[in-house]
């Protein structure tokens, strides 16, 4: 009986030592599982937290970047702006004061002339930015032959910048090349195009630009010139809003950054697209307008 009890008592002990073996290695086991799911949680939380970070990072550098931009157009306008008037002022109040020669009398008014055309082209690229947001726009599209339309810019920039006949080197193919476009668009880009071409090249500028009808209808139209060049990280940045190519010699040029941005905008409105080529600082740039032949 004794035994028997014995054997009971070890039995009972023995299940009883099991069942705490077991108990505790349950315990064991939530407990690493709850202190894995908090570190897992942490890690989660911890990551969410860096890309919110990260973001918020991205965000603000970027906001610094566009308000810096947006500084840099309106001291560009407001001295655009500010520069030709001073200087129109300046004129007449010497013609209305002094008695001044016929022949620097003829002066005066061709600077007054100049500056007044440096004026509209400011206001007009302005109005040009702002009506490029407009979506709804309609163009006014008729059939235009493209090499004409280029010839007479190309003749405007001669005239407006006392540019001898060497100066830009026009080459189109004997046939006409027609596309469907807005005239006064397209005159817009090619013009902003060779002023660029000629403010950003030494004194003595050299101009080349050349129409070429490609085998897939479509034209391409490559102006390129010998001025400061582009940095290769300009390349793909100098179409954007308010941007200015980081080159030295560029920002000693007056300008409001929006040129190339209306440039590409209008070119894209006609079903085309515009990109830039230099192998780098010094040595020119090419840029290339695409646009679907009719």
């Amino acid at each position: 009986m004794r035994r028997r009890k014995s054997t009971i008592f070890f039995l009972v002990l023995g299940i009883c030592l099991i069942a705490l073996a077991v108990a505790l290695n349950v315990g064991w086991i939530l407990l690493n599982l709850r202190e894995v799911a908090l570190m897992i949680f942490g890690i989660v939380f911890f990551a969410l937290i860096i890309t919110g970070l990260v973001l918020n990072t991205i965000f603000l550098i970027r906001e610094i970047r566009r308000n810096e931009q947006h500084d840099a157009f309106l001291n560009a306008v407001t001295h655009e702006l500010k520069t030709p008037i001073t200087s129109i002022r300046l004129y007449l109040e010497t013609l209305k004061t002094r008695e001044v020669p016929p022949e620097k009398r003829r002066e005066f008014y061709d600077v007054m002339l100049s500056d007044s055309n440096r004026l509209l082209n400011t206001v007009e690229q302005v109005l040009q930015a702002s009506r490029t947001r407009e979506k709804q726009r309609q163009l006014n599209i008729t059939e235009i032959e493209l090499g004409g339309l280029i010839e007479e810019c190309v003749a405007l920039a001669q005239t407006r910048y006392k540019l001898d006949e060497t100066a830009i080197k026009l080459v189109r193919p004997a046939e006409a090349v027609k596309i469907s476009g807005d005239a006064s668009e397209l005159q817009t880009v090619f013009t902003n195009l060779l002023d660029n071409a000629v403010k950003y090249s030494p004194d003595a500028p050299r101009i080349s630009v050349r129409v070429r009808v490609s085998g897939d209808k479509r034209v391409r139209v490559f102006v390129k010139d010998n001025g400061i060049g582009l940095a290769p990280g300009d390349v793909k940045r100098i179409f954007k809003k308010f941007y200015r190519a980081s080159n030295l010699r560029t920002q000693e040029k007056k300008g409001t950054g929006l040129g190339l941005f209306i440039v590409k905008a209008i070119v894209e409105k006609h079903g085309g697209r515009i990109w830039a080529d230099s192998s780098g600082e010094g040595k020119g740039s090419t840029f290339i307008v695409q646009l679907p032949v009719r």
